[in-house]
């Protein structure tokens, strides 16, 4: 098998370049620095172990090679790696969280273990010496221990036990490399000895809660604990500098009970080893090793006394140290008293530090190499050069830096100290990057040297958000958070191009979701549009603005109901132009650019959240002229859409990129590849974009109809679909006359006036904007080419519309309780109510107002009568009519229960 076959460094010689999916992880920028980094070869091979999101990099340093271990859906909460270096057990934190064992050699992931720990995940895992057994420690608020024997199959723990909630939570564990039957785990003030053992009913474990005598120094903190390598001690770090000796009885057998109380375990001393913190605590062979917030590393023996240090003034606090497996020749000079010792010395290790810093430390010269330096906070910014392999990301700690992502080579950098990088772009020439700033600045640089090139605007009344520059260069764009839209204008200075500020407005109320510039189809001048959560879709004239007077020429509604979430432009595939938006109901539509009348409305793609942004990706040299695609992101997945959008889901494709919440993504000139940040996770990634994969995907989903009939309930063959038919030919026979006794004229088409009415009878109540929409969108759908206005609709493109136009997740109960939330008052009982007088005043005067008429004949047919026709006109405002008409059967407080149950009539799900 691949596992048993399996030899270190075999795993970066394996063929990569063949791939069955629409994207492919290509490289991982950034990690985890809250996870320990760990060293899996050494000597001339440099091989690092790491976490990034929810992927384990394998990073081949000198060859510059990443593997990746992909299996978790969430962030990894926990890593440990087996004494030999060859087993990885890792395990994340959220719904369906995994644990995970992989095997280092050859990249497979030999066990997974589901439903480990259902509530929260696990925030501590740990393997023992002899690689058989695993612990974990749950995140759940009662937390719960965990034994795995992970190499037999079997999804339960050989052995568990809850801990109190007076011991404190746990986040720290790990085995006695000399007992795989006892562990220890400490929180921030309490420590737990555990011992288990085996029965013929099966194993056990129990728990001892170890606290500190009241000694007369101040603790501090645990930080992290180890067994001493006399295996008659244990060892806590504390943040006070000190390190707690707990002894234990010696020597000790493995009963065959569970012992009352555990082995003479005793707090006997605190000892003060420095006046800094200590985060890292490690026994290597016959020393002790601490690692502690200066960034020193201090070798111990085991008496506690000190040996050497390692140290540097660029170091930052220390999260973990990983020593190399193989030793280098000892100094002459050493004595053979101290070999043990003078071996350990010997041996080269890698730091980590929580500024996301690593180093290689070779011994012998006390020489810190920085192999790798990353963001320390979040990553949103993130653009590609739009001529040059190059790729530019800033983070909210103020690192820019730029990439050469053919090679992955790290190009420059620049530290801004005065605020965060919220966003950047790249103008269409290439000779300028423009950053948008969390203080509301802007600075526009060199985008080869990153050094800027005139002073900083700082015009922006809260962090940018959005930057942009026109097609021509003349023009740069900013949004911010407080609403606004800036914008700056190149000049001529002294010979030189330069930026000058030119208007802002307070463009919306709220959130601005995008700014896109385009082209006037009538001239080359260009265009401005941005796009609020207020639905409304703002048009500036920049011909016509002038110093401080940014000039609005067309400002549109999009939405009714739904928020409009992204925005971008459409590419020609007919003679009409258009414009797309993704909505927050999984809905994408296209508008005219110049009426922006809603011309069509479709199913996007639903991967469990809307989609956050949206691009069209540039056409490759070896694609298919005719074809586009779309490239977007949800809350944590990129994904791929094919293009014309239809509705059909076979032509989308996704996959998680980061769980803990995608913030942005940027697409390479020539469109092979995509990169998307990854926000407060402090990681970038590069996806390389394979589109045979997705067009085979969308081949093999069916064509025409079949992928609609797939999204029916029952699909062609289901109930569902019979009574579509009856409904759609029902219509037909309507329409003739249900008492003619002239020839039935059978037909494949219904007019467009009757689309509600099937609808409705199908159940989807449609409002009458959407209503509006659907016979526009039939309407118009050939007027462009033709001329001509569409009259009827066939059964195919009816179900189409159908798909497309519902609702992707129903009518909930929670969407109808929200409303009498904001509509309601709360009775004397403490339930939220509506007026029956307000509730019928509602129906009449707001939204889409119901004349009186329409109102007492819906109430009445709901209620199972019939409406009384009233002769007198009644002021459409005044619901004393419908109310007398319903005062009977309407009580005079109305639940959101009684109103689905009783005046809907619909089932209310248990």
């Amino acid at each position: 098998s691949l596992v048993w076959g399996a030899t270190p460094g075999v795993l970066f010689q394996k063929n990569r370049d063949s791939s069955l999916h629409p994207l492919d992880l290509s490289w991982v920028f950034g990690y985890n620095s809250s996870l320990a980094v760990h060293s899996l070869m050494d000597g001339e091979e440099r091989v690092l172990l790491y976490v990034s999101s929810h992927t384990v990099v394998i990073h081949d340093i000198l060859q510059n090679k990443q593997f990746h271990l992909q299996g978790h859906t969430n962030v990894i909460s926990c890593l440990s790696v087996s004494e030999d270096k060859r087993w990885v057990a890792t395990s994340d934190r959220g719904p369906d969280a995994l644990i995970m064992v992989w095997d280092s050699y050859s990249g497979v992931p030999v066990r997974t273990i589901f439903e480990s720990h259902p509530e929260d995940g696990v925030c501590a895992i740990a393997i023992s010496q002899d690689a058989k057994y695993l612990v974990t420690i749950s995140a759940a608020t009662v937390q719960k221990v965990c034994v795995w024997r992970w190499t037999l199959p079997t999804e339960k723990a050989i052995c568990s036990i809850e801990l109190k909630p007076e011991f404190g939570h746990q986040d720290y564990v790990i085995f006695n490399p000399q007992n795989p039957h006892e562990f220890v785990s400490n929180s921030k003030t309490q420590m737990i000895f555990y011992l288990w053992v085996s029965r013929n009913m099966g194993s056990h474990v129990s728990a001892w809660l170890l606290s500190p005598q009241t000694f007369k120094c101040m603790v501090g903190q645990f930080s992290q604990s180890v067994f001493h390598f006399n295996n008659i001690r244990v060892l806590t770090g504390t943040s006070a500098g000190k390190l707690v000796v707990w002894d234990m009885d010696n020597p000790r057998t493995l009963p065959k009970e569970l012992p009352p109380k555990p082995h003479g375990i005793t707090a006997t001393k605190v000892v003060s080893m420095q006046k800094e913190s200590l985060t890292v605590l490690k026994v290597l062979d016959s020393c002790i090793v601490t690692g502690d917030v200066e960034g020193q590393v201090k070798f111990y023996d085991g008496e506690l006394r000190l040996l050497t240090i390692y140290s540097h003034d660029k170091v930052g606090p220390i999260q973990s140290i990983s020593f190399s497996t193989i030793l280098r020749d000892p100094p002459t000079s050493w004595s053979d008293s101290l070999n043990s010792v003078s071996l350990t010395l010997n041996r080269n290790f890698i730091l980590s530090t929580s500024d996301a810093t690593m180093f290689h430390v070779a011994t012998d010269s006390i020489n810190f190499e920085r192999i790798m330096q990353e963001a320390k906070k979040a990553v949103n910014a993130i653009a590609c050069h739009p001529q040059e392999p190059l790729v530019a990301v800033g983070s909210h700690c103020g690192l820019l830096k730029v990439w050469e992502y053919k090679q992955t080579q790290y190009l420059v950098s620049r530290i801004f100290t005065d605020a965060g990088i919220q966003c950047l772009s790249y103008d269409p020439e290439g000779y300028f990057l423009a950053a948008g700033f969390t203080d509301g600045s802007v600075y526009i640089l060199d985008a080869i040297s990153l050094q800027s090139i005139c002073e900083e605007f700082q015009f922006s009344k809260g962090p940018v958000t959005h930057i942009s520059f026109s097609h021509d260069s003349k023009y740069l764009a900013t949004a911010d958070e407080n609403y606004s839209v800036t914008v700056y204008k190149r000049v001529q200075q002294n010979g030189s191009r330069c930026w000058e500020h030119l208007a802002g407005l307070d463009s919306h109320y709220k959130p601005i979701r995008s700014i896109l510039f385009g082209v006037h189809s009538d001239s080359n001048e260009p265009r401005l549009l941005s796009l609020g959560e207020d639905r409304q879709l703002v048009e500036y004239d920049l011909k016509t603005s002038i110093k401080d007077h940014l000039v609005v020429t067309h400002r549109d509604r999009l939405e009714q109901a739904a928020v409009p979430l992204c925005l971008t432009w459409y590419p020609h595939l007919s003679t009409e132009s258009f414009f797309l938006t993704a909505n927050n109901c999984y809905k994408m539509k296209l508008y005219n650019t110049t009426t922006k009348m809603c011309r069509k409305t479709l199913l996007g793609p639903t991967y469990g959240s809307p989609l956050e942004k949206i691009q069209i990706l540039p056409r490759t040299s070896s694609a298919d002229p005719q074809q586009h695609y779309l490239v977007y992101i949800t809350k944590d997945k990129v994904g791929l859409q094919m293009l014309p959008v239809d509705g059909n889901p076979h032509k989308s494709s996704a996959f998680i990129c980061h769980p803990d919440g995608a913030s942005n993504f940027a697409i390479s000139h020539d469109g092979r590849y995509i990169f998307t940040a990854g926000g407060k996770e402090r990681t970038f990634m590069k996806w390389k974009v394979n589109l045979p994969a997705l067009d085979a995907a969308a081949f093999l989903g069916g064509e025409d109809l079949i992928p609609f009939y797939n999204l029916l309930d029952g699909g062609r063959e289901g109930k569902f679909f019979r009574e579509l038919e009856d409904y759609f030919y029902y219509v037909q026979l309507c329409s003739q006359g249900i008492d003619t006794l002239e020839k039935r004229q059978v037909s494949t088409h219904i007019l467009l006036e009757e689309i509600p009415s099937v609808m409705r009878a199908i159940g989807f109540y449609p409002s009458e904007d959407e209503i509006e929409e659907m016979t526009n969108e039939v309407k118009f759908s050939k007027y462009a080419d033709t001329g001509e206005e569409v009259t009827k609709i066939n059964l195919g493109d009816f179900i189409k519309l159908y798909i497309n136009h519902r609702p992707v997740l129903g009518l909930s109960m929670r969407t109808i309780q929200q409303a009498f939330q904001v509509l309601g008052y709360d009775n004397k009982k403490g339930d939220k109510v509506i007026d029956r007088g307000d509730f019928l005043s509602l129906l009449q005067c707001r939204g889409e107002q119901m004349t009186e008429d329409e109102l007492a004949e819906c109430l009445t047919t709901l209620l199972g009568r019939r409406p009384r026709k009233e002769g007198s006109e009644l002021d459409t405002c005044d619901p004393t009519g419908a109310a007398a008409l319903t005062e009977e059967e309407i009580p005079a407080e109305i639940t959101a229960e009684l109103f689905v149950a009783d005046i809907l009539g619909l089932p209310i799900a248990e």
